[in-house]
């Protein structure tokens, strides 16, 4: 049996009293895209920054290729931060750094690599995503805001990382943005052979970029599998949440007026 490229077991995160994490359990396999649904304040942020190593669980195991790194080292942490690319939800870009610096940041600062080879990657890293080399010369702010989430994901795969993670990738575009950039995700990844976590409430989103969704609830991961399956999950809080149904298990909190 092949070792998953990430793997979860009991994984919890509290902040005070509210318990955000409750004993997480997922595997995800070499080349695999998981997305993992839920409502906003589920703590899909929260998973997505302990698998990062960005936050630390209270207890629970974090295995990357079979090595735990809860508790590593600053060494060790940095030996397994090169395997990661990420996109951030909104983009993140330095709005001081051209378009072409923003993709070379990670190989010139990480990678120590010099400028002029690393303009050349980010150069043909903006290809890869349908950007031509003019974009590189211009400043995040004179672009669009579905060509600013291409630059990101052109940074989050400079690098050609292992393992991609992406923060609510289509957040912000409209539907036809949001399909486009949903397509280059697919791409990007099956070009890389790489694996994915995603994190989103956009159920189109979900089902075009994942093999499988998992979905967060209170804490817990209330249902795996294929994403074929998602539409006969037979999982209440699932299918409430996948229709947008007012009604149901999930009660949101609203205050009356």
């Amino acid at each position: 049996m092949k070792i998953p490229k990430i793997s979860l077991r009991g994984v919890t995160k509290s902040f005070g009293t509210k318990k955000v994490l409750q004993g997480i359990d997922l595997d995800v396999a070499a080349g695999e895209s998981v997305v993992v649904i839920g409502g906003s304040g589920t703590g899909k942020s929260v998973l997505l920054k302990c698998i990062l190593g960005l936050m630390r669980p209270e207890s629970g195991s974090i295995k990357i290729d079979g090595e735990e790194s809860v508790g590593l080292s600053d060494g060790g942490r940095a030996d397994i931060m090169r395997k990661f690319g990420m996109l951030f939800q909104g983009g993140a870009l330095f709005d001081s750094l051209r378009v072409w610096e923003n993709v070379a940041f990670g190989p010139i600062q990480s990678d120590g690599m010099a400028p002029a080879k690393a303009k050349d990657i980010a150069i043909a890293t903006l290809g890869n995503v349908g950007l031509g080399p003019e974009i590189g010369e211009l400043y995040p702010s004179e672009l669009s805001g579905g060509m600013q989430k291409r630059v990101a994901l052109a940074r989050a795969i400079a690098r050609k990382p292992e393992i991609i993670f992406f923060d609510e990738p289509t957040t912000g575009l409209d539907p036809i943005m949001a399909d486009v950039i949903n397509d280059l995700i697919v791409k990007c990844v099956s070009d890389l052979g790489a694996t994915a976590v995603s994190i989103t409430h956009d159920m189109a989103s979900a089902r075009k970029i994942g093999h499988r969704i998992a979905m967060l609830y209170d804490g817990k991961l209330i249902w795996q599998g294929p994403v074929g399956d998602i539409d006969r999950s037979g999982n209440a809080h699932v299918e409430q949440f996948i229709h947008g149904r007012a009604e149901g298990p999930i009660q949101m909190q609203v205050r009356k007026l």
